[in-house]
């Protein structure tokens, strides 16, 4: 199994564990229907799973694992613990109701990311501006939300860019136009 990388965000576990259960999956020579079928589910659902694009039930993960031939402990207890890791909310989770889910996607993956570039026309990027900068560019792009609302999204930013802060942070390269 694939070894994860220390400061991996749950995005990033959980598209790890899914393209491992696809391997599996492939290996036993199973479509994503049969193995739906075998765990009460559908086509779409193990498509979702092995996509990384929703969180993982324990039971349908430990019943794959048994329909896929993965007997050794070690290694099923090191998909489950995989498993637990990816599927805790990241910090962003607090801000699910200012985030479009593609956006939470994104964020989750920044978290993971050894490198990030970026090409802004018009702004500074979001991972580089200052507060009040952020402030001034929510405001005009917000009309008719609330103070309160544009602070929480302020600081959703600044809270992003803690993770170029971090010793095992993401080179960030970013092209800004004049």
């Amino acid at each position: 199994m694939t070894q994860v990388q220390p400061g991996s965000g749950p995005t990033a576990l959980r598209i790890l564990l899914g393209s491992q259960l696809r391997r599996l999956r492939e290996a036993k020579g199973l479509s994503r229907e049969e193995a739906g079928h075998l765990i009460r589910g559908s086509e779409s659902k193990i498509s979702r799973m092995e996509l990384g694009r929703v969180g993982l039930r324990e039971r349908d993960v430990a019943d794959l694992l048994t329909f896929y031939g993965v007997e050794d402990e070690q290694a099923r207890a090191a998909v489950m613990e995989l498993l637990l890791k990816a599927n805790e909310p990241g910090w962003w989770h607090r801000f699910n109701d200012l985030l479009p889910s593609w956006f939470q996607t994104y964020v989750g993956l920044e978290e993971a990311a050894s490198r990030i570039r970026t090409y802004e026309v018009q702004f500074v990027p979001g991972l580089l501006q200052t507060k009040e900068y952020a402030r001034a560019v929510i405001t005009a792009g917000s009309a008719g939300i609330s103070p309160e609302e544009i602070a929480r999204r302020v600081d959703l930013r600044m809270q992003r860019q803690r993770v170029l802060e971090r010793p095992d942070g993401p080179f960030f390269w970013a092209v800004i136009d004049e």
